[in-house]
C-alpha cells in the first residue's frame, strides 16, 4: 500500500500545482484590469503590503506550531517514559487551559492592543517549548498550560489583526477574501515543509526534543518580525483600558451580542463542531487507517500526512476560485462591510454562510463515510475530502466573522466561541477516543450536519429580512 500513497500524494501534489498556477493567472489578469485607475492601483498596493505583512509572520508561527505536532506524544511516551494515560492528562491539561483563558485572551487582544497580544503568543509557546525539555511531571504540566494559552491567541488574536488592519484600510471584501485564502494555503505548504524538517531534525539529533528547540527559535524570529513590521489595533480605542483586570462587564457584553444573535449562534456552533471534530481527527485517523489496512507493512504516516497537507491545500485554492468568480462585481472594488451598501454587504454574506453549509455537510459525508466504510483506501479519500473541508472552512470562518462582528469586540467573540469547542474535545478525549471513535465520528458527523441545515435556515430568514427592508445587523450599525 505504500505505492498507492505515494502514487496518490503525486496526483494530488500535480493536481495542486497546476491550480495553484491557473488561480495566479486569473488573480494576476484581474489585478490588471482593477489597476487601470490610481484609486485601485493604490488600494492594490496596500492590500499586498499588508498580506506581506500578515503571511510572512503567519508562516513562521505556523511552521513553529507544525514543527512540535508530529512528535509531541512519541516525547511523552517513548522519550520520558509516561504512561499512556499520563499522556492523555497532558493533552486534557492544554485544552482545559485553552478553554479557561480564551475568552480573557480576546478581551485582553481586543482592549490592550492585538499586536501586543501575538507578541505574548510568542513568549508564552516558547516557555512551551522550554518547559517540554523538561523531563518532570510538573514542568510538562506547567508547559501544556502556557500551551493552552498560545493556542487560543494563535487562532482568535492573528486573524483578528489582520480583518482589522484591512478594515482599517478600507480593502474590499475580495482583498481580505484573497488574504484569508492566501493564509490557509500557505498553512499547507509550511505543514508540509515542517514535517519534513521536524523528521530530519528527530533523525539527525535522535532526541524527540530536537523540534521544539527548533520552534522556540521560530518564535523568536517571529516575535521581532512582529515588532518590526506590524501596527498596533484595539476593539475599544486606546486609553479606554479598564482597571479590570478579568473584564467580567466586558465578557458579559459580548455574550449579551452572541445571545441576542442568532446567526452568532450557529456561527459559534459551526466552530464547535468543525474545529472540535477538526482535533478529533487528529487522533483518529492513524488507528482507522490502521485498522482497515491488510498490509502486514507500517502505514507510510509521512506519505499520508503530506497528502492531507496538499488536500488542505487544494481546499483553499477552491475557496479562492469561487470567492474570485461568485462574488458581486460591486464587491470587487467596494470596502469591506464597515463602509459598504447594505446590499453588497447582504450578498457577500450569503455567499460565505452557503460556503460555510456546503463545507459542514460535505464534511459531514465525509466523516460518516469514513464511519461505514471499512476499505482502506475510501477512509484515506474520506479523510482526504475532510482535509480539503479544512482548507475551505477557515478563510469562510474568517470571512464571516470579518462580516458579522464589529471591530470592537472582534477578538473576544472569536475567543468566546472557542469555549464550548475546548469543552466538547475534553469529554471527546475523557471518554477515550481511541475505543469509542466510531462514536466520537458518528457524533460528529450528526453535529456537523445540524450545522449546516441551521447555517442555511438562517441566513435565507435573514437574507430575506433585509431585502425587506428591515434594519442592518446590530454589530454593523
Amino acid at each position: 500500500m505504500a505505492d498507492f500513497y505515494e502514487t496518490q500524494l503525486l496526483w494530488l501534489a500535480g493536481i495542486c500545482i497546476v491550480s495553484l498556477v491557473c488561480e495566479n493567472r486569473i488573480s494576476k489578469r484581474k489585478q490588471r484590469l482593477n489597476s487601470r485607475d490610481n484609486a485601485n492601483e493604490k488600494r492594490g498596493g496596500s492590500m499586498h503590503t499588508l498580506m506581506r505583512q500578515y503571511l510572512v509572520v503567519y508562516a513562521i508561527v505556523m511552521a513553529a506550531d507544525w514543527l512540535q505536532g508530529p512528535y509531541v506524544y512519541s516525547l511523552y511516551r517513548e522519550q520520558y517514559g509516561f504512561s499512556e494515560r499520563m499522556v492523555a492528562v497532558l493533552f486534557v491539561t492544554g485544552f482545559i487551559s485553552a478553554g479557561l483563558t480564551a475568552p480573557l485572551i480576546g478581551v485582553w487582544a481586543d482592549q490592550y492592543g492585538r499586536r501586543r497580544i501575538c507578541l505574548a503568543f510568542c513568549a508564552t509557546y516558547t516557555l512551551t517549548c522550554c518547559c517540554i525539555l523538561v523531563p518532570s511531571l510538573p514542568a510538562l504540566l506547567l508547559g501544556r498550560v502556557f500551551g493552552g494559552i498560545s493556542t487560543s491567541i494563535l487562532f482568535s488574536a492573528f486573524e483578528s489583526w489582520v480583518v482589522s488592519a484591512s478594515n482599517s484600510l478600507a480593502l474590499p471584501q475580495s482583498d481580505l477574501s484573497l488574504i484569508l485564502g492566501r493564509a490557509t494555503l500557505t498553512n499547507g505548504f509550511v505543514a508540509t515543509g515542517a514535517g519534513v524538517l521536524s523528521n530530519q531534525l528527530v533523525g539527525f539529533t535522535n532526541s524527540f526534543a530536537s523540534p521544539f528547540v527548533g520552534s522556540g527559535g521560530l518564535l523568536i524570529l517571529a516575535y521581532a518580525v512582529i515588532r518590526g513590521t506590524w501596527t498596533e489595533n484595539y476593539g475599544s480605542s486606546e486609553g479606554n483600558a479598564s482597571a479590570d483586570l478579568f473584564q467580567i462587564n466586558r465578557l458579559g457584553q459580548a455574550w449579551k451580542i452572541v445571545r441576542k444573535d442568532p446567526f452568532l449562534l450557529v456561527l459559534g456552533f459551526t466552530q464547535t463542531c468543525f474545529e472540535g471534530g477538526m482535533y478529533l481527527f487528529v487522533f483518529l485517523w492513524v488507528p482507522s487507517l490502521q485498522e482497515a489496512t491488510k498490509s502486514y507493512d507500517p502505514l507510510p504516516l509521512g506519505y499520508i500526512f503530506s497528502a492531507f497537507m496538499v488536500s488542505m491545500m487544494l481546499g483553499s485554492l477552491i475557496y479562492t476560485v469561487i470567492v474570485t468568480h461568485l462574488s458581486p462585481p460591486s464587491e470587487r472594488s467596494l470596502p469591506n462591510p464597515s463602509s459598504t451598501s447594505l446590499a453588497t454587504g447582504d450578498n457577500s454574506l450569503t455567499l460565505h454562510a452557503k460556503l460555510s453549509s456546503a463545507v459542514c455537510a460535505v464534511s459531514a459525508l465525509a466523516l460518516a463515510l469514513s464511519v461505514t466504510s471499512e476499505d482502506e483506501k475510501a477512509r484515506f479519500w474520506a479523510f482526504c475530502t475532510f482535509e480539503a473541508c479544512v482548507g475551505m472552512y477557515y478563510p469562510v470562518q474568517g470571512m464571516l466573522k470579518g462580516t458579522l462582528i464589529s471591530d470592537e469586540h472582534r477578538a473576544t467573540l472569536s475567543a468566546l466561541f472557542r469555549v464550548p469547542l475546548n469543552i466538547f474535545v475534553v469529554v471527546s478525549l475523557l471518554t477515550g477516543v481511541s475505543s469509542a471513535r466510531y462514536a466520537v465520528l458518528s457524533a460528529t458527523s450528526l453535529m456537523l450536519a445540524a450545522s449546516s441545515v441551521l447555517t442555511g435556515l438562517v441566513v435565507v430568514s435573514r437574507a430575506d429580512a433585509h431585502h425587506a427592508g428591515k434594519p442592518r445587523h446590530p454589530l454593523r450599525g
